[in-house]
């Protein structure tokens, strides 16, 4: 038996020092090293591939195959995943508690029909899903629970099941009998993954694994987790608000940065196919403050209303406050509206909202921001037909941004009459193409003599 190896990691990072330290380096969080095992006595992993030895080989003498996806029920889980699973991928779904991440996962679970799936939960007994899968209302007999926390557990029943899809809920109720140190720390994160991983390439079946998040918004445990799986989504949303945000931050086989909309329902989660329409709020009459943006999330094209407030500061500091948005990118916004374009706003409150609880961070929005600011500043509204996609630079121009094509085409189905964009974005594009107005533009400038 080969000599213990211990080393203290942060619970928070994953950072690992050689000695217990108050505060971590890496992080800054207090109280979060704990002792653990890093090697203990040598284990045979019995893995296919260990005796295959690999040989350099010439690019052109690699066969590309296609990839062969499967096609879930769930056209916006699709759509994040860059058109379905592949075989073998191991994809980490991380959320906040109670967002929805079981409940998405087991109504994909229960509406495939054909594939057989076999939900793994370390949270919950079969009791507890099976009343939520009561309350989804759809029953499936190629579903299959298993409530259990060992990986060689969970590993033997895998091989005697031959399940199509797995669904591991969560990764940090697991624990592995080679590592002697308690369920959820960094080391058994980090053998409880290769080991689902090993089992996902062997095999060829795509696993989910369901992974809690910390306080400041990013996935609990080491990042070495993110590097390790091939998929990593995000699944965000207000609990106040009921729609929720599925995004993609990594993808090893389709685009990053993609974005699927789901309603939150007392039956489940509904697909929202046109989000244009539920992020922009009816109104029975015009409003100051209220600017559309085109937006793009990922390949997806995107209209939110922009809602702006500019009012007298009832105290010496002025606030600035933005929901959904970058606070600092504001106030760059402000202070060139205040150089360049001689609007005094510093003694001014200015507070900022993206409506239907969404966070983007696409810098075409900045025109559709400045407008509302203005709007509500001058209270004047600006007429719901208007749309703008521009980005504005410190100097106070307007500059131009990618896949302008996409944008147009969306505000124009959704009957927008006009859209305000930057001059230097008319390379390219056909008039004729479109119904609907195109207003280019050089300076803010321009733009606050074209609406007021």
């Amino acid at each position: 038996m080969a000599k213990l190896k211990k080393a203290f990691f942060c619970q928070n990072c994953g950072a690992q020092a050689s000695k217990w330290v108050g505060k971590c380096p890496s992080c800054g969080e207090w109280n979060t090293y704990v002792e653990e095992v890093i090697e203990s006595k040598s284990t045979s992993s019995g893995s296919k591939t260990a005796s295959r030895k690999a040989k350099p080989i010439a690019i052109q003498e690699v066969k590309a195959n296609a990839e062969v996806r499967y096609r879930t029920p769930n056209q916006e889980l699709n759509r994040v995943l860059g058109g379905g699973l592949i075989p073998g991928a191991l994809h980490l779904f991380g959320g906040e508690p109670g967002i929805g991440k079981s409940t998405l996962l087991l109504q994909m679970a229960l509406s495939w029909s054909g594939i057989k799936v076999l939900y793994i939960s370390g949270e919950e007994s079969e009791q507890q899903i099976k009343m939520r899968a009561e309350r989804i209302g759809i029953q499936n007999e190629q579903c299959f629970l298993l409530a259990e926390t060992s990986v060689q557990s969970i590993l033997q029943h895998l091989e005697n099941e031959e399940a199509d899809v797995v669904v591991i809920d969560s990764i940090q109720t697991l624990h592995s009998s080679v590592i002697e140190s308690s369920p959820g720390s960094v080391s058994q994160i980090r053998e409880c993954s290769a080991s689902m991983m090993r089992f996902a390439k062997e095999t060829a079946t795509p696993v989910f694994l369901v992974g809690h998040i910390n306080k400041e918004g990013s996935i609990a445990g080491p990042k070495v987790l993110e590097h390790m799986v091939d998929v990593v989504l995000q699944f965000e949303g207000d609990q106040n608000h009921m729609y929720r945000i599925l995004r993609t931050s990594k993808n090893r086989f389709g685009p990053t940065n993609e974005l699927g909309i789901f309603e939150m329902h007392s039956f489940g989660l509904r697909e929202v196919e046109n989000p244009s329409e539920i992020l922009i709020s009816n109104r029975d009459e015009e409003l100051s403050g209220s600017a559309i943006a085109a937006s793009l999330e990922g390949i997806r094209p995107i209209l939110i209303e922009i809602q702006a407030l500019v009012s007298s500061a009832a105290y010496g500091t002025p606030q600035r406050s933005a929901t959904g948005y970058d606070t600092r990118r504001l106030n760059m916004l402000l202070a060139v509206l205040e150089k360049r374009c001689g609007f005094r706003l510093a003694s001014k409150d200015v507070f900022l909202n993206l409506a239907g609880g969404i966070k983007v961070e696409d810098p075409a929005l900045d025109l559709a921001i400045v407008s509302s600011i203005l709007s509500s500043n001058e209270d004047i509204p600006i007429p719901s037909k208007y749309c703008f996609a521009a980005e504005v630079g410190l100097s106070g121009e307007i500059r131009p941004v990618n896949k302008i094509d996409q944008r147009i085409q969306e505000a124009q189905k959704l009957g927008f009459s006009k859209i305000f964009l930057s001059k230097y974005n008319l390379k390219g594009l056909d008039f004729k193409d479109y119904s609907i107005e195109i207003i280019p533009l050089g300076k803010v400038d321009e733009m606050f003599k074209e609406l007021f």
